[in-house]
């Protein structure tokens, strides 16, 4: 019981979890704004009065064509809001914190004299000494 109760307290099942809550929630969202504004208003340019109604009918089976067509726009939707609200934006963030590397080094210190000296000098040109090879 110990290792599954650090399981669901770890972050990450937590914060799947609130994900799924509020995805469930926001797809609910979706479905009434396709539903009730877009199907009416595509349906109104199309001469439908209710476009979820839609049907076509073969040897006695029904299409809901229109009710396929809500989900597809649903689905359109919701991949347009995640993708433009959470993973640009996310990328965008990754893409700041990512820092260069330092470029390599070109000079070295002197362990003598502690002046800046070229990274492949022998010897040290402020105060003579021989320096050992650092490379």
């Amino acid at each position: 019981m110990k290792g599954f109760r650090q399981f669901l307290l770890r972050g990450n099942a937590v914060d799947l979890a609130v994900a799924v809550v509020i995805g469930a929630a926001f797809n609910s969202v979706v479905q009434a704004f396709v539903k009730d504004l877009l199907t009416p208003l595509i349906a109104a340019v199309g001469g439908q009065p209710n476009f979820s109604a839609i049907s076509l009918e073969l040897h006695h089976s029904k299409f809901m064509v229109g009710d396929f067509a809500n989900t597809i726009f649903s689905f359109i939707i919701i991949s347009a809001v995640v993708y433009y609200l959470v993973v640009l934006p996310i990328n965008a963030l990754i893409e700041m914190s990512r820092e260069e590397p330092p470029p390599d080094p070109t000079t070295r210190r002197c362990p003598e004299c502690a002046s800046e000296i070229p990274i492949q000098a022998r010897r040290c040109a402020f105060c003579t000494q021989p320096i050992a090879n650092a490379g």
